[in-house]
């Protein structure tokens, strides 16, 4: 899941004002020595925090259904984490590196959602949209400031990115085949005999409805059937 955001990022960052520009996208730790042998203009998005938001943790199964909408599996729901990112610009001038800090907010910004069909792989196929939040009020225990200091370098200008991604939480289980048959009533003698042709077996009138409904909107959505 979280090298899917890294990729997500990736082209969200690079894209928007920046597309085309050939500026790289690194997420890379900015430590000194990083910094030291970096030689061309840099979008840093550092991931330096991970941690679950216990306030979208949901009880229950959730129903997966197949192509003909049957429910095939159920699952537990899905653990929802809030990844942090530390981002920075880094090029020779101070004011090249706002100019980017810029950009990328004018890209994230309008950004707050992310629809699941722009999510690869294990992430878009939950189809959820994730949130993504710039520049708020950090909520982490950790300071921007002891962040520095335990990357070694110094404190420079940069924007806190949180995206909260969806993870799955397993296992699946297999689900019973789906219920085609209403209830039926069989009613025996007093005596103990079989019961007659007449009433051998006696199948509620409401089943009979449901079935001929949906053997009528079977018969409308199927090409080429006269309305």
């Amino acid at each position: 899941m979280i090298h899917e955001v890294d990729e997500v990022l990736k082209d969200l960052i690079g894209g928007g004002a920046l597309a085309g520009s050939g500026i790289e996208v690194s997420f890379d730790a900015p430590t000194r020595d990083w910094a030291a042998r970096r030689n061309t203009p840099t979008i840093n998005t550092y991931l330096y925090d991970i941690r679950e938001d216990v306030h979208r943790r949901q009880r229950g199964h959730v129903a997966v259904r197949d192509e003909r909408d049957v429910v095939v599996k159920r699952r537990q729901p899905p653990r929802w984490f809030r990844l942090s990112y530390l981002v920075t610009a880094w090029t020779k001038r101070p004011q090249d590196e706002h100019r980017l800090l810029s950009a990328v907010l004018s890209t994230l910004i309008p950004r707050e959602l992310l629809a699941p069909d722009e999510l690869p792989g294990s992430l878009g196929a939950l189809g959820l949209t994730v949130p993504i939040s710039v520049a708020g009020i950090q909520t982490e225990s950790r300071s921007l400031a002891e962040i520095w200091s335990a990357l070694g370098g110094e404190l420079k200008p940069s924007l806190d990115l949180v995206v909260t991604a969806p993870f799955p939480a397993y296992p699946e289980y297999d689900a019973g085949p789906p219920v085609t048959e209403g209830a039926a009533v069989r009613v025996g003698g007093l005596d103990g005999s079989e019961p007659g042709p007449e009433e051998r077996a006696h199948r509620p009138r409401q089943v009979a409805a449901v079935r001929e409904s949906r053997e009528v909107a079977r018969r409308k959505r199927a090409p080429g059937t006269p309305t």
